[in-house]
């Protein structure tokens, strides 16, 4: 039983951090001169176009700017980049049937209590999967020279929310400038 209990901590535990992840990834033009660009601005016609709150595209674009600031970038009105973003989502309904429950509420043998036991009833679970796509665009040639994605679970919960923008901008900025080899 004690076995039981550690294995079902460990594997919620598991669970939830596995939650919390971004993976991303990030394509360039080889031909590109990363070191060439120095300064930044929103493509504005480009963000339009993103199909999520207008907050959580100021959110968004709040911590772009923030790591290009970071990298050295300066924003301007003349820009060398142009900064644009794509978001998609889906919802991702997970079905556990499992004949072990973890316990809950109910009338037994011995009268109504809390415990563990048998439960053929399945556990249904349904998450937010988000992906964000941040494009780099050459102002002078109109060309995209860089394009970093990150794909995570997102919160609905609002206080939440702003951490996780963060985390998946920071993560996609890190692949800013690629590692040309």
């Amino acid at each position: 039983m004690k076995t039981l209990k550690t294995s079902l901590v460990l594997l919620i535990t598991v669970i939830i951090t596995s939650c919390s992840s971004v993976r991303v990834a990030a394509d360039y033009d080889k031909e590109a001169n990363f070191n060439s660009y120095k300064t930044f601005a929103f493509f504005k016609t480009g963000i339009d176009k993103a199909e999520i709150s207008d907050l959580d595209k100021r959110r968004i674009l709040r911590a772009i700017e923030s790591e290009l600031l970071a990298k050295g970038f300066t924003k301007s009105e003349n820009p060398d980049l142009l900064v644009s973003i794509f978001t998609k989502s889906k919802q991702r309904v997970d079905v556990y049937n499992n004949s072990w429950g973890i316990g809950g509420w109910g009338w037994g043998g011995f009268g109504p209590g809390w415990g563990w036991g048998w439960n053929n009833q399945p556990v249904v679970s349904t998450q937010s999967e988000g992906t964000l796509f941040i494009d780099l665009i050459d102002k002078e040639k109109k060309e995209l020279i860089w394009q970093g994605m990150g794909t995570g679970y997102i919160s609905k919960k609002m206080e939440k929310k702003e951490a996780q923008i963060k985390e998946f901008v920071s993560k996609i900025m890190e692949k800013y400038p690629p590692e040309i080899k």
